[in-house]
């Protein structure tokens, strides 16, 4: 199939393409490949994905049009460190955003404020891409444990390009929508591009800093009201930071802090409603 193609920078940097038509999960392909000694850096690539996942099992499925693409690595540093690839591909895919849709136009951020100064396209913790406060894009990671201690990772990423889901009980929007003029082909060339630039700045981990810099300047309702639920608990109060290992750091309204590996992170109305009411956002 024609169309998709690798920026020069990631032919340079040795990845390769594996393109299909219509796809039933193109993480599920990168595993597959992992599993028959695949060697990783390879790109699984669809326009058309049926049955796709997100975070937690939920189902993604997209349209034809929208793009789905799976990162197959096999890396060498510990699996806990390579959990912060996930932010290296929202940055990798905002970044491929501006590049791609240089004149995009996006004045509110998640909490209804501003976003001016920020970029453009907003990083909700831990793996979604925003505009206009709206899931643009998720990010969904997982691991298979290798022979001889090895691992292969694979980074799956979703973008509404044409269309966006209608039954999901969360903002969603499309590129298609915001008025943008791009089709999966030219997103994921940008993303092929942005994918080194960041890699690189990760440095196998010893970048982590400068990655978590460049993710905060572009983070979703920082200093804004949150709510998190983690294992059944709601935790709430402000979006200070993200710590040093990328975890989310609520402070409390009694001063005290909590940092959170993993949890649903929400923000507004549904952030200010006391536990055990139903917002209606």
């Amino acid at each position: 199939m024609a169309g998709f193609s690798l920026a020069p920078s990631a032919i340079a940097a040795g990845y390769q393409l594996e393109i299909f038509d219509t796809v039933g999960s193109t993480n599920i392909e990168a595993l597959d490949a992992a599993r028959a000694g695949g060697k990783g850096r390879v790109w699984f690539v669809s326009d058309h994905q049926v049955s796709g996942r997100g975070r937690r099992g939920r189902p993604w499925q997209t349209q034809r049009g929208n793009l789905a693409a799976s990162l197959l690595l096999v890396p060498d540093v510990p699996l806990k460190d390579a959990a912060a690839l996930g932010f290296v591909a929202g940055l990798s895919l905002a970044d491929a955003l501006d590049a791609a849709i240089p004149d995009a136009q996006i004045g509110v951020g998640i909490d209804g404020g501003s976003v001016a100064g920020k970029g453009r396209f907003e990083l909700k913790w831990p793996n979604d891409v925003l505009a206009h406060g709206a899931k643009l894009s998720g990010i969904l990671l997982e691991s298979k444990m290798l022979d001889a201690g090895r691992y292969a990772l694979v980074i799956g990423i979703g973008v509404n390009v044409v269309t966006e889901p209608q039954d999901v009980p969360y903002p969603a929007t499309s590129l298609a929508k915001m008025g943008a003029k791009i089709d999966a082909r030219q997103l994921f060339l940008a993303l092929s591009d942005a994918w080194i630039d960041n890699e690189r700045l990760w440095r196998d981990g010893r970048g982590l800093g400068a990655i978590r810099e460049k993710w905060l300047s572009r983070a979703a309702g920082l200093g804004s009201e949150v709510a998190v639920n983690v294992e059944g608990r709601i935790a709430r109060g402000t979006f200070e930071t993200i710590d040093e290992e990328c975890r989310f750091v609520i402070r409390e309204n009694d001063g005290s802090t909590i940092r959170i590996a993993a949890g649903d992170v929400h923000f507004g109305a549904v952030a200010s409603v006391p536990q055990g009411e139903k917002a209606g956002v």
